[in-house]
């Protein structure tokens, strides 16, 4: 990825951050038939010696479990806010006519290697940690009243049956790449001005990232 130093992020910390608010991730691969893509929710775990893995798992018919051996190497995308930037937006537009527009991203690349995981325990595990995070998040939206979902509350049978059509991915993650292009080279004045438009023009998120990046 092109990634020029004013928008390189290095700091581990924050791209953690970005993939846990942003699990949605895009798992790239090479397989039998050329390049393929599969956009997947992970979870990242960080062990006690520090080393990092991304857990997933996919349906039985995806051919992508059988496609793939035990150490291949992939790459799984995780975006974050992102977004059109007008150049009449930046005040100094308007004095020097010397802006043209551009697009706004967050992304970190995960470079890892793969796992097939089919065994039961590690399927309950990975199932029950992502729904503890998710229900965890959706219950505390405003006016929601249900109670977090959780994976006793479906019938045993029914679960052992869904557990069957399932296989699990575990990814070693070797390599974090964090791009977080924002603005940052752009005049102060610019930028401040850029936060009240996009605010003004409701898109919140991508203010929020220029103004407080994670």
């Amino acid at each position: 990825m092109y990634n020029p130093a004013h928008f390189a992020v290095t700091d581990e910390a924050r791209l953690h951050a970005l993939i846990h608010q942003h699990p949605l991730g895009c798992l790239v691969m090479h397989g039998p038939h050329g390049l393929d893509a599969n956009h997947l929710p992970f979870e990242l775990l960080q062990a006690d010696d520090g080393s990092l893995s991304l857990q997933a798992h996919v349906d039985r018919a995806n051919p992508l479990w059988q496609q793939l051996a035990n150490g291949d190497p992939v790459m799984v995308i995780f975006k974050a806010a992102d977004g059109y930037i007008s150049p009449n937006w930046y005040p100094s537009k308007h004095q020097t006519h010397e802006q043209v527009p551009t697009w706004n991203y967050q992304v970190v690349h995960v470079h890892g290697k793969i796992r097939i995981r089919d065994d039961e325990k590690f399927l309950r595990g990975v199932l029950g940690r992502l729904t503890r995070t998710h229900e965890t998040r959706v219950a505390a939206l405003p006016g929601n009243d249900f109670k977090p979902w959780k994976m006793s509350d479906a019938p045993a049978a029914y679960l052992q049956k869904l557990l069957g059509v399932i296989v699990g991915l575990e990814i070693e993650v070797l390599r974090l790449e964090g791009k977080f292009k924002l603005s940052q080279n752009k005049e102060s004045s610019d930028r401040v001005a850029l936060v009240q438009t996009l605010s003004a023009l409701g898109q919140a998120d991508m203010a929020q990232a220029i103004e407080k990046p994670l």
